[in-house]
């Protein structure tokens, strides 16, 4: 079951963060564009439609919160293009594929993490700065949102709480992280961009039940390096 979110009158928004001007946002993702695909599963779009994605960026970027675009959080890192985080969502469904348990390396704004909380996902997430996870975690109560988090090296991943039936990884790597596709259980989807910081690939890879990975290429992205280590 979807859960039904906690909206306080400035998650609901006028202007710039109106439902309207959300509804602006859903059309175009669904249109799609030259350079991207629209985005088919209504249930992502209506995902996106619900969470107040101007609750996750700074006051000062607010009135942009539902341009079609990434946005800084601080601590070099983004908030991802709601396309992206739209299609990396979407990928996580396809092939009749039906996630219960999924793992976000990158809790980043929180943003991703509270998409696919929406979707009724159970959601565990791992972030490695500090100031980043704290303020996210205090989004995810505001919304009434069980996402379970963990401060440490999103590399690592989460092997103890692991298999998950899907892996969102929120940051590029040059290769696919081992200890990552590891933790996918048999049947399970891992979405992440790989490449370096001049030609990064969005990449899902289906794990079958003999261990096997397929690999799909789902387009050209940019996102901030995959680190390693923590910061408080």
């Amino acid at each position: 079951m979807t859960p039904r979110l906690r909206l306080q009158p400035e998650a609901v928004g006028v202007g710039m963060t109106s439902q309207r001007v959300r509804d602006r946002l859903i059309e175009r993702l669904r249109a799609g564009s030259d350079q991207a695909d629209g985005i088919a599963d209504e249930r992502v779009l209506n995902a996106i439609r619900t969470v107040p994605r101007h609750l996750f960026v700074d006051e000062a970027f607010a009135t942009r919160a539902y341009d079609d675009t990434a946005l800084p959080i601080g601590h070099g890192q983004t908030i991802s293009q709601p396309w992206v985080v739209a299609r990396m969502t979407e990928a996580l469904f396809a092939d009749g594929a039906q996630p219960k348990k999924v793992l976000e390396v990158g809790t980043g704004s929180g943003y991703q993490g509270a998409i696919l909380a929406a979707l009724g996902l159970e959601v565990y997430t791992v972030e490695r700065i500090g100031e980043l996870l704290r303020t996210a975690r205090k989004r995810f109560r505001a919304l009434g949102l069980n996402v379970r988090s963990k401060h440490d090296d999103g590399r690592i991943g989460w092997p103890e709480m692991g298999p998950f039936d899907g892996i969102v990884v929120t940051a590029a790597a040059p290769a696919l992280v081992d200890a990552l596709s590891a933790q996918l259980a048999p049947g399970g989807v891992l979405v992440a961009p790989v490449g370096a910081a001049n030609g990064q690939s969005l990449l899902r890879l289906r794990k079958d039940a003999a261990g096997n990975i397929r690999q799909d290429v789902l387009g050209a992205v940019v996102f901030v390096p995959l680190l390693s280590g923590t910061i408080d």
